[in-house]
């Protein structure tokens, strides 16, 4: 089993590297690529408890670090339709589809399903996306579906599987069971976000702070499910509020935390798409009892209802906010967009796995229709997406064109109000500031000028008059190769024992630290 897991991380990781370089979507790469290899490799079983206790929680919480507060509160109503009111949509649509084909099939195990596949996943559409420009409300609006949708699915799902386990449950005991599970899950979000960013304030210390961070998704995901609340919504409770207040942490803590969370996000994202098709072999041998044209033509119309379902409602609630003219409604692109960002993911498939106390027969049928519906959306829409993107014209470039400027209006404050305190401080030197301070003085100037500078050399595109190299770019280009040289020089004299490594790794630092302000 060690091997087995070794081999899947290291596939997966090689698998996902190869999309990076060629800018392919990784997770279609992984999905696909654990379709082909899973006849040929002995089965990997998805583990509900693993992915829903362990890969799920830091996945979630680094989204919501990584997300806006700000944003996601502009667009807080889009959100809740698409998290809370199309969970309902879907999981009822889906539920009476299935009921309608499958009349034998218990109809709380119909809504059960319903409630499994009605939470999209953004990870693949946000890649997509964001690679091509993807206006940033039409992101934030799906980043902000995907942080709070599962917890709507998986309460609809405890409640659908109790029902078809446990005898009826009426639809006031499920509304409270849902009322509970995001109040008690925003509490005790909301409270471990408080105990953490007062743990941070007194602690300074950017190793452990990054290590506490590494905990405080798993520490927030058992706190609300040991009480039976939604230890979703306590994750990106918890994110948010931390991730809104990262300015207050120390600079090695943010540089830490950007680096530790984009190799988790990296190292987990592979291993879980790639899980998903690594399930074909171990979905198909379930299935008994029916026969294969039937079971195939139940899969295409619970894919297609789970498709056309999501248009109807993101276009019906377009028109709504049209005619009562509340809020700025999308546009026509944006909600074809938004329709098409349905990818299924993970969390579907692992809820179906967790299905227990019903008919191996009927259970076997859930989780078949759920891996086709998750791969027939991953393979469908998400190889389709980036093509729907360009055809329909949509763009950042605006936005981009906007950000810039912000920034480089705001250097431009951030410069002067840096010099007026550089002279203040020079104003309180003892008699007048002899050469060498003054030398001081004329750098810290001339670093604040070039700074401001380069902000606005990029509304420019960085290029300077006549599509000449602009002096920010030629002092950036220059630096870069003067810093090589200087690694060279202290690798050689490491190597010829006049230097000791621990004083090569200090001096590297200083010039990696320089190289990556070059870059940005």
């Amino acid at each position: 089993m060690g091997l087995q897991l070794l081999l899947l991380a290291g596939g997966a990781v090689g698998v996902a590297a190869i999309a990076r370089r060629k800018g392919w979507p990784a997770p279609l790469l992984l999905v696909a690529a654990g379709l082909l290899v899973s006849p040929l490799v002995p089965s990997v079983p998805l583990q509900p408890e693993l992915v829903l206790y362990v890969f799920l929680p830091p996945l979630l919480y680094s989204a919501a670090l990584d997300s806006s507060y700000l944003r996601l509160r502009d667009v807080k109503r889009a959100v809740g339709l698409l998290s809370i009111g199309l969970v309902l949509f879907t999981t009822a649509v889906v539920g009476l589809a299935v009921h309608l084909m499958l009349p034998d099939l218990p109809l709380a195990l119909a809504f059960a399903l319903g409630a499994i596949i009605a939470p999209p996943d953004a990870v693949a559409a946000v890649a997509v996306g964001r690679r091509l420009g993807l206006p940033r409300r039409s992101l934030t609006i799906l980043i902000g579906e995907s942080l709070f949708n599962d917890a709507t699915a998986l309460t609809l799902y405890r409640v659908a599987i109790g029902a078809a386990v446990g005898g009826a449950v009426s639809l006031w005991e499920g509304l409270g069971e849902f009322l509970f599970a995001a109040a008690g899950g925003v509490a005790i979000g909301l409270a471990l976000a408080f105990v953490f960013a007062w743990i941070f304030q007194r602690t300074r210390d950017s190793l452990v702070e990054n290590t506490l961070m590494l905990l405080i998704p798993f520490a927030a995901y058992l706190a609300a499910e040991s009480v039976h609340a939604s230890g979703v919504i306590a994750v990106v409770i918890v994110g948010l509020y931390l991730g809104n207040r990262m300015h207050l942490r120390g600079f090695g803590t943010r540089l830490v935390s950007d680096a530790v969370w984009k190799v988790t996000d990296f190292f987990l994202e592979a291993i879980v798409f790639a899980l998903i098709g690594l399930q074909l072999v171990t979905v198909i041998e379930g299935i008994t009892g029916y026969s294969a044209w039937a079971v195939a033509g139940y899969a295409v119309a619970v894919l297609a209802v789970t498709i056309v379902s999501r248009f109807v409602w993101v276009f019906t609630v377009t028109l709504v906010i049209k005619v009562w003219r509340r809020g700025s409604a999308p546009s026509s692109a944006e909600s074809v967009i938004l329709g098409w960002a349905g990818m299924r993911g993970v969390v579907s498939l692992a809820a179906a796995f967790s299905i227990s106390g019903v008919a191996p027969r009927d259970r076997a049928l859930l989780l078949f229709l759920t891996f086709t519906t998750v791969i027939g959306t991953l393979l469908i829409q998400g190889t389709t997406f980036p093509a729907l993107i360009r055809r329909l014209g949509v763009s950042s470039e605006q936005e981009q064109y906007e950000d810039r400027l912000a920034e480089a209006a705001a250097q431009q404050a951030a410069l002067e109000s840096g010099l007026a305190e550089l002279e203040r401080l020079v104003g309180e030197l003892d008699g007048e500031p002899d050469e060498i301070q003054r030398q001081v003085i004329d750098q810290l100037r001339e670093k604040s000028w070039r700074r401001s500078l380069s902000a606005w050399e990029r509304l420019g595109g960085g290029t300077g008059a006549g599509g000449a190299e602009t002096p920010s770019a030629l002092y950036r280009r220059l630096r870069r190769d003067m810093l090589q040289a200087e690694r060279q020089v202290f690798v050689r004299l490491r190597d010829e024992r006049r230097l000791d490594d621990e004083v090569l790794r200090e001096v590297m630092a200083q010039l990696d630290f320089e190289e990556a302000i070059l870059e940005r």
